[in-house]
């Protein structure tokens, strides 16, 4: 027999997809955001799991009966207004991703924080104790900024070696960041704070130097890529996070799903900006081109990479929509 406890913990799911189907309307699935989409088609196939387990139960017809009518309206609004659409890699990159990229903007933005926040620190931590340098960065990597020399010189004589190389691990840094999102964002914030707090200190140590150009000329052609790809990663790791830790009207697996669907998409979308940033970081940045040729280069970069993230979606029409419908029996 399906218990009062069982209706508690499973009803809210049913009353938030009978409020998406209000949403919807006679406008049907035109009337809804791409984020309530998704949580339709996941609080659908969680109250089909739901009637099969009522329908076991001969007391239970009433609620069974409002189960199949809520599932019968939102089978009409998640098939019946289904468009048609092109499917492979250009639409992808050129559709998908910008658009995921827009609505998750608040997730990078968020990473961006965390990031800077450990730069600042990074700082701070120099200035108030000029050893914190050196411990963190290492002797050999300090006594060559004191010669006023940069670390990258050996990646000219090795160029596709070295390219390659640095595409597989900011490849790696990107997808562990991503994947520690799993540990409810303990491991993405550590990673973003880390990176930042090492970048920080590498710009004291430069700057005491007197090496902030030569550095900053380096960082630039490439960074303009690399650094909001790790960006990207870390706030589909915070997406991730957000999934596990809040749930909201959606079951946790379903809404672990749900940001895990999206979360991933974001990571496909910015691993080729971390392969060009590899190219440019290989075989543009070490070079002993001129420093202002490589800040126009990144500004070029930079402006292509807002221009393609900033894409609007091509406005599309949907179906056929449910139509009216008699309004569902309380469960209450």
């Amino acid at each position: 027999m399906i218990s009062a406890r069982w209706l508690e913990k499973h009803g809210p799911h049913w009353k938030r997809l009978e409020e998406l189907l209000g949403h919807a309307g006679r406008a049907g699935a035109s009337a809804l955001g791409h984020r309530e989409l998704q949580e339709l088609a996941l609080l659908y196939r969680q109250a089909a799991s739901d009637l099969s387990v009522v329908r076991e139960d001969a007391t239970s017809s009433r609620v069974s009966l409002y189960l199949n009518q809520l599932l019968g309206r939102a089978h009409n609004i998640i098939y019946m207004s289904r468009k048609p659409h092109s499917r492979g890699l250009r639409p992808f990159f050129l559709e998908t991703f910008p658009e995921i990229f827009h609505e998750t903007f608040s997730y990078t933005f968020a990473a961006f924080v965390i990031f800077l926040g450990g730069a600042i620190a990074g700082v701070l931590m120099c200035l108030a104790n000029p050893a914190f340098e050196r411990n963190l960065l290492g002797p050999d990597m300090m006594d060559t900024i004191a010669q006023h020399k940069m670390w990258t010189h050996s990646i000219v004589s090795v160029k596709p070696l070295a390219s390659s190389q640095i595409m597989t691990n900011n490849i790696s840094v990107s997808l562990v960041t991503f994947a520690l999102g799993i540990t409810a964002g303990v491991g993405t914030v550590w990673m973003l704070l880390f990176n930042g707090l090492l970048f920080g200190v590498v710009n004291v140590a430069c700057w005491d130097a007197n090496m902030s150009l030569l550095l900053w000329s380096f960082v630039a052609p490439h960074g303009v890529l690399e650094l909001p790809a790790i960006f990207i990663a870390g706030g589909a790791g915070l997406l991730l996070a957000r999934g596990i830790l809040f749930p909201g009207h959606l079951p946790r697996g379903a809404s672990i799903e749900l940001a895990g669907a999206k979360a991933v998409r974001l990571v496909l979308g910015m691993l080729p900006i971390l392969v060009l940033a590899g190219i440019v970081e290989g075989f543009i940045s070490p070079s002993d081109l001129h420093p202002a040729l490589k800040f126009s280069l990144a500004v070029a970069l930079g402006v292509l990479l807002v221009i393609y993230l900033s894409r609007k979606k091509r406005p599309g029409i949907h179906s056929a929509t449910a139509g009216s419908v008699p309004s569902l029996p309380s469960i209450d």
